[in-house]
Order: structure tokens, then C-alpha cells, then sequence
């Protein structure tokens, strides 16, 4: 199977499928500008908190690697996940450990543009090793096709329809 693609964005041929990225989990695009500015909220690359005046989330930026079916090729997501306090802070106090490995329980916190999202999915993160960011698995028993696909695969016109339409919907 071939992996070079057509950039709808830049005009160039790539060799390997970009990363499909989402800049911020969805509680934060969903605030409006009043509320970025009244709540206390901190973000950036890889962590998130809004501090809600009854709550605070967390959230952390992780990857999804979405298997390609008959093939050793990924799709691969940067995405958000929500964590408790306790995991967030464990989580943000061995963030430079490059020897942190755990696994802790999230919520998907962004919705992917190719399924319909009701609720939040559950979540296994596995921290690695050498400081690269978490990896997440769906559970498994979780009944959508999100996790379906997760689990099965999806075909290779899938996943380069995916690339062409987050790259041609993305802000230039």
C-alpha cells in the first residue's frame, strides 16, 4: 500500500500521512470569548485546565493511532483527554520523567469530524517512556463505531478522505 498523498494544502507530495491535530479539547472551543476571558483557563500545548466557578477540567494532549485494515500503516490523531485531578496532577508532576509509565483513566474530549458524538468515549492513557505523549485505546466493551473502528481498522480511501478533509477544512 502506497502512503504518499497530494497536500490539498500545500501542493507537495508527503511520503508518510500527517498527524490529524485538534489545537484544543472541545469544552475549550465551545467557551465563549467572555468566558476565556472570566474564567480562569490555561492552555498550551499539552496541558488544558478550565476552572469552571463549580468545577475544573483537565485535560492532556495525547495520540490516537488508528489502525489502517490490511496493512502496517496508521492513521494517527492528536487529541484531548480529560483526566481527574489526581491523574492530571501525577501525570503533570512526571511529565518530564523519562521513565513515567502508567496507565490512567480518560474521556475523549474531542469530537471527530466522521462520527456522531453523544457522549463522551472511556478511555485506557498509557504514558511512555523517553517523554512521548500518551497513547489512548478506547474501551473496548464502549458500543460505538468509533471504537469499532478503532478495533477493526478502517480502509485506506477512508483514512486519506479523512486527511483530505481536515486539511482542506483547516484555517490557512
Amino acid at each position: 500500500m502506497n502512503s504518499k498523498y497530494k497536500c490539498s494544502v500545500c501542493g507537495e507530495i508527503h511520503h508518510d500521512y500527517p498527524a490529524l491535530t485538534f489545537a484544543y479539547p472541545n469544552s475549550y472551543h465551545w467557551l465563549t470569548e467572555e468566558q476565556k476571558n472570566s474564567y480562569p483557563v490555561h492552555i498550551d500545548s499539552d496541558f488544558c485546565t478550565i476552572e469552571y466557578p463549580d468545577r475544573t477540567d483537565r485535560f492532556i494532549r495525547v495520540v490516537l493511532k488508528q489502525k489502517i485494515a490490511k496493512s502496517a500503516l496508521y492513521l494517527e490523531y492528536g487529541l484531548w483527554v480529560s483526566l481527574s485531578e489526581e491523574s492530571y496532577e501525577d501525570y503533570a508532576a512526571n511529565f518530564n520523567n523519562e521513565n513515567h509509565e502508567t496507565l490512567y483513566f480518560g474521556w475523549l474530549s474531542n469530537a471527530l469530524p466522521d462520527y456522531k458524538f453523544e457522549k463522551s468515549i472511556p478511555m485506557d492513557v498509557k504514558t511512555k517512556s523517553g517523554n512521548q505523549r500518551p497513547e489512548i485505546y478506547p474501551h473496548l466493551d464502549f458500543d460505538h463505531p468509533f471504537v469499532h473502528d478503532f478495533y477493526h481498522g478502517i480502509t485506506k480511501e477512508e483514512a486519506e478522505k479523512r486527511i483530505h478533509n481536515m486539511l482542506s477544512n483547516s484555517p490557512k
